[in-house]
């Protein structure tokens, strides 16, 4: 049995391709939500509930724990994040299980470089130090872990994302995208069912524990090819990207914490801001979904999703 943390795009796409597999899967959320498959039982739980969750994740050979921060702010990042993974890898280690974490580039402490497995993960400050730590904590819990890093996401459910609901719908509609930075420079992005199928193969494979792996992720694009590949696959016309200049986000940031957040992360995006899956990819023998496929699945999604909203 399996235990999923969230329901998210990256728990639900876990969830449910476990349950596809055949294999039964426990999804823990405070709403009891969760894909629905026979294979699959939703339940009401708080990670952060250190005996409540030691009672969900009874039997379990793996937990994936697919939970971010209540904001994308690193005030509430560090209230929240370290105490919940503490409590799962508590419970994980109690029941013998080992715990799957998707994880992002922001630690990298070299983002200027191609980012690899080996690369320094050494960054602070911010959003990206709480990353940095919570890796750390990971290393030194006697748990068993993996964590898998993925670049931006995009795929299927996938919605507050520059990929998801900043660019699909738009897309879809016929309207000028507008990017954050530049529309232009070379950035990873990694189809949400890579990262499942990647966290998936860690899980079962015990010579991958207790490292950082990098899901399969194809060639790094930009903003406005990866626009262009959803307007290819939706057969729509070419959009007009536009990119919001680095420098109206800090300006913005003085005056609304929302914004200052963001702009922490530009520099993702007004560089090259590239990973290397190739080794991982080796060892969990798994592929990147090619360009067209992911993007063209992706577009059937949101189009499914607006047609049921019409």
């Amino acid at each position: 049995m399996y235990v999923v943390t969230g329901a998210g795009p990256v728990g639900w796409t876990v969830a449910e391709t476990l349950a596809m597999q055949g294999n039964e899967v426990r999804v823990v959320t405070r709403s009891g939500s969760g894909p629905e498959h026979p294979l699959i039982q939703r339940v009401r739980g708080d990670a952060s509930d250190a005996a409540q969750f030691s009672e969900a994740v009874r039997g379990a050979q793996a937990i994936f724990h697919c939970i971010h921060g209540s904001k994308y702010r690193a005030k509430e990042w560090a209230a929240e994040l370290p105490e919940a993974e503490r409590v799962v890898m508590d419970a994980a280690a109690a029941a013998g299980a080992v715990v799957v974490f998707p994880e992002s580039l922001y630690s990298y402490s070299e983002p200027d470089s191609v980012m690899t497995e080996t690369g320094p993960r050494e960054a602070t400050g911010g959003k990206r130090g709480v990353r940095t730590s919570l890796l750390k904590a990971r290393e030194a819990h006697s748990a068993n872990t993996a964590s898998v890093v993925a670049g931006d996401f995009f795929g299927p459910r996938v919605m507050m994302a520059h990929a998801g609901e900043r660019m699909v719908p738009l897309v879809l509609a016929g309207k000028t995208v507008q990017v954050l930075g530049s529309a232009d420079q070379p950035h990873s992005f990694t189809f949400v069912p890579d990262l499942a199928a990647a966290m998936i193969a860690a899980a079962q494979r015990p010579e991958l524990w207790n490292r950082v792996l990098h899901a399969p992720t194809g060639p790094a694009t930009t903003q406005r090819a990866l626009a262009g590949a959803y307007a290819a696959a939706a057969e729509v016309g070419t959009p007009k990207v536009s990119a919001i200049p680095g420098w109206v986000l800090r300006v913005a940031g003085v005056f609304a914490t929302d914004m200052r957040e963001l702009a922490e992360m530009l520099y993702q995006f007004e560089r090259p801001f590239v990973m290397d899956s190739s080794e991982s990819q080796k060892l969990l023998g798994l592929d990147p979904t090619p360009l067209p496929d992911a993007a063209a699945a992706t577009v059937a999604w949101w189009q499914a999703k607006r047609a049921t909203l019409a």
